[in-house]
């Protein structure tokens, strides 16, 4: 496989960030009165605002050859046709299959996986309105107050982050999120909740990850002590592939919900994973977040690549990232519902970039993801915007807002909007002062993305758009975007510390 690095197109990119990086960006607002309107892209309910990055009509025609030289579109298509482009483990990546309404089949070795998709769905909807609707009841009777997802990674993240965003249109069972081994997050959540009104989702594709597990043994421990054995069955349903293992552990297997090895984990909250999610806010308002999801998948596959959100913004992170030299993304949410946004980026973007080989094995010469880092925006403000704006580092930040008060609170709301639209001027324009100790540079780059509100629909959107964003990015990288050994590693030693210490202890 060729390196992107030994591409010609990439040494004319080189060329051009320094013949560039002495241009400011409010002179890129002078030159071009329209700048903000050319540079923006709506898309039902999202809107995209690039105008604020180190990016001209110049710049932007050579990384659109870098990416029709990286063949994106093409990957592109072969990901959302069911090719198995997670060519380390021989898999395809069909998180798109499961947000799609269109019956179209999608083939995986042959078989087409959408009436598997459809047949899970009406199971997880009726799971869902037997459990928001009483009908599903616990040992003693009651219906469930309480949901207790239990899982990690992919398996809580996600999730994590949307029933988050959505308790304000909350309508279901309280879902609460376990995902730390360290015992301080189950038993600091257990004693809050009665036994008899609790249910446990317990999240593990192979229903064998460690701190899953040992979550899940805790918690059945906690129940069977209050109820008994019996109530096992009623109060834990697990998604996972490994129905022995979901059995012999006291789940019946109609309570069992499927998962795919062409889903990857941090990509599956669009599938069973979100089951907290639908208890929470509905399965309607789960099927929301999918069709956002899913027009934003139409948009990725159909719109040209100049007008194209998630590419546009891969490119311009590959531009800062190997012809800047930045080593950082800040994600800034202006919003106290996404607080968990930067987390779930985080996994998103540096589990599936963070690599140092192609996708053939060879080592690269390139920077490819970078750190993702950030804080709920007014937040941030008082801990490290001032690093942002005054520190030796070049940072880019995508900020994120939401128009409508959905709170209620219109002071509220004006002041926060106030602070995030003062925080991009302040990056991008700064301020000279006789004092150089108070002197702001500016000349910072920020992309803004406006959700009009938040609701599942919106968020859906907002959330493919980065997954899409970083799928681009590992293609231009020559990356495989879909694998994570660079953690089996440290699992691996950590469980073969844990046997020696077990042979070592005496019985």
């Amino acid at each position: 496989m060729v390196k992107c690095s030994d591409l010609s197109i990439w040494a004319e990119l080189q060329e051009q960030a320094h013949r560039v990086k002495h241009v400011s960006l409010d002179s890129l607002f002078e030159q071009d009165p329209d700048r903000a309107t050319r540079w923006t892209i709506k898309l039902n309910g999202l809107e995209s605002d690039f105008s604020r990055n180190h990016i001209s009509d110049e710049t932007l025609a050579l990384l659109l050859r870098l990416a029709k030289e990286r063949d994106v579109e093409g990957l592109r298509d072969q990901m959302v046709s069911g090719t198995k482009i997670n060519n380390t483990e021989n898999r395809a990546v069909l998180h798109t299959a499961l947000r799609t309404a269109k019956d179209d089949p999608v083939y995986v070795d042959g078989q087409d996986v959408m009436p598997a998709i459809r047949s899970l769905h009406q199971k997880l909807a009726k799971f869902v309105a037997d459990v928001r609707e009483e009908r599903w009841l616990g040992a003693t009777g009651q219906p469930i107050r309480n949901v207790v997802n239990i899982g990690i990674g992919g398996s809580d993240l996600g999730p994590r982050l949307v029933v988050s965003a959505l308790r304000e249109q909350a309508t279901g069972p309280q879902v609460h999120f376990v995902a730390n081994v360290d015992a301080a997050d189950l038993m600091g959540l257990l004693p809050k909740l009665d036994p008899a009104t609790t249910l446990f989702v317990i999240v593990s594709k192979t229903f064998t990850t460690q701190e899953t597990l040992l979550n899940a043994r805790s918690a059945r421990e906690w129940l069977v002590g209050a109820l008994g054995e019996e109530a096992v069955a009623q109060h834990f349903v697990s998604v996972s592939t490994n129905r022995d293992a979901v059995e012999s552990f006291g789940i019946h297997a109609e309570n069992m919900f499927a998962m795919w090895d062409w889903v990857g984990g941090r990509y599956s909250l669009w599938s069973a994973v979100g089951v907290g999610i639908a208890l929470s806010v509905g399965f309607a308002g789960f099927q929301k977040l999918l069709a956002g999801a899913a027009l934003m998948d139409e948009h990725f596959c159909t719109a040209p690549l100049d007008r194209n959100i998630p590419v546009l913004a891969a490119l311009i992170g590959v531009w800062y990232r190997n012809f800047w030299g930045t080593s950082a993304l800040a994600i800034l949410p202006y919003s106290e519902r996404l607080r968990d946004m930067p987390r779930y980026l985080q996994q998103l973007d540096m589990e599936s970039n963070g690599k140092s080989v192609t996708r053939d094995g060879e080592p690269i010469d390139y920077q490819t993801g970078p750190i993702v880092f950030g804080e709920c925006g007014s937040v941030g403000q008082h801990s490290f915007h001032q690093w942002l704006h005054q520190g030796s580092s070049f940072v880019p930040a995508d900020f994120i807002g939401v128009r409508q008060d959905d709170m209620h609170r219109p002071e509220h709301h004006a002041v926060l909007l106030a602070h995030m639209q003062a925080q991009v001027e302040a990056l991008m324009s700064g301020r000279q002062d006789p004092d150089p100790a108070r002197t702001n540079p500016g000349n910072k780059p920020t992309s803004v993305y406006w959700l009009e509100t938040l609701d599942p629909y919106t968020l859906g959107v907002l959330l493919a758009l980065y997954e899409h964003k970083v799928f681009v990015q590992g293609v231009i990288w020559g990356i495989n975007s879909f694998d994570q050994f660079g953690v089996e590693l440290g699992k691996k030693l950590a469980n073969e510390r844990l046997k020696r210490e077990k042979a070592s202890t005496p019985s």
